[in-house]
């Protein structure tokens, strides 16, 4: 199971754009593609905490305080999964501190919690993105991977026409993997619309689903957040999916049954 987070455009900038991200569009049209799908709120953090503990957590993108509230590293870890996130441009591996050059840490929830970073053990699953294809190669990426470009590659700073290269260049040998092929799922997903779009909280925005089990060429209607995508990763990888405001919300079940 992987994730890839991609900031800050609204649906119609991203879908029907073939000019601007060509490669995600071909993806969108021969996998699945939510089409009603809503971030929960402005600014960034707030998504990328519901995303991983169900819970907005805080509106504060220079928020630094420990998180010890549920989470999905929990969960991981009492269903004997492994996980890793792989951010780009990290300093080092185990890294937990703040932003450095094209890295910016309230994009990576996981560098916030109580459960990685009192551990030894667990804060060496932060690792760079680098590591990504060499974990592919050998066919050992974990269970989940959580996946975050850099300021220039997540459509942040750059163009969207430079995070879909990104994503041609990166994902596309995930996609084709022969492991991935049997029974793998990639979420691309962005983490919040326009800061002038405010349907549903944070924007309506673009979220598709790749692999064997999702429904090719199927356009869901059905209205979805963060908290539904939550739920859908703790459903697919068999852990207790009680975490913050997936509990409640429905599993993503007509695009990935």
């Amino acid at each position: 199971m992987v994730v890839v987070l991609e900031e800050n455009h609204s649906y119609p900038s991203v879908i029907g754009s073939s000019s601007q991200m060509p490669y995600l569009n071909g993806l969108a049209a021969q996998y699945g593609l939510a089409t009603q799908y809503y971030a929960d709120t402005h600014p960034s953090i707030g998504n990328y905490f519901m995303l991983t503990a169900g819970q907005i957590i805080t509106n504060d993108d220079s928020y630094s305080s420990t998180v010890s509230a549920d989470n999905i590293v929990r969960h991981l870890l009492t269903g004997g999964k492994t996980w890793k996130s792989y951010a780009e441009s990290i300093p080092s591996v185990g890294y937990t501190g703040g932003d450095s050059g094209s890295y910016v840490r309230h994009h990576n929830p996981f560098s916030y919690f109580s459960d990685v970073v009192n551990s030894s053990v667990q804060k060496m699953n932060l690792v760079p993105f680098t590591q990504f294809a060499t974990d592919l190669n050998a066919n050992q990426l974990p269970d989940f991977s959580f996946v975050i470009p850099n300021l220039d590659n997540d459509a942040h700073n750059g163009t969207l026409a430079q995070a879909d290269t990104w994503l041609n260049t990166n994902i596309a040998p995930l996609i084709a993997n022969a492991q991935f092929q049997q029974n793998g799922l990639l979420i691309i997903v962005f983490d919040e619309g326009d800061a002038s779009d405010g349907a549903h909280g944070g924007g309506h925005i673009a979220m598709v689903a790749i692999g064997p089990a999702v429904k090719h060429g199927f356009q869901s209607t059905t209205l979805y957040q963060h908290e539904n995508l939550l739920k859908t990763v703790a459903n697919y990888l068999g852990i207790d999916a009680n975490i913050g405001n997936a509990a409640g919300a429905a599993a993503m079940s007509d695009l990935i049954p």
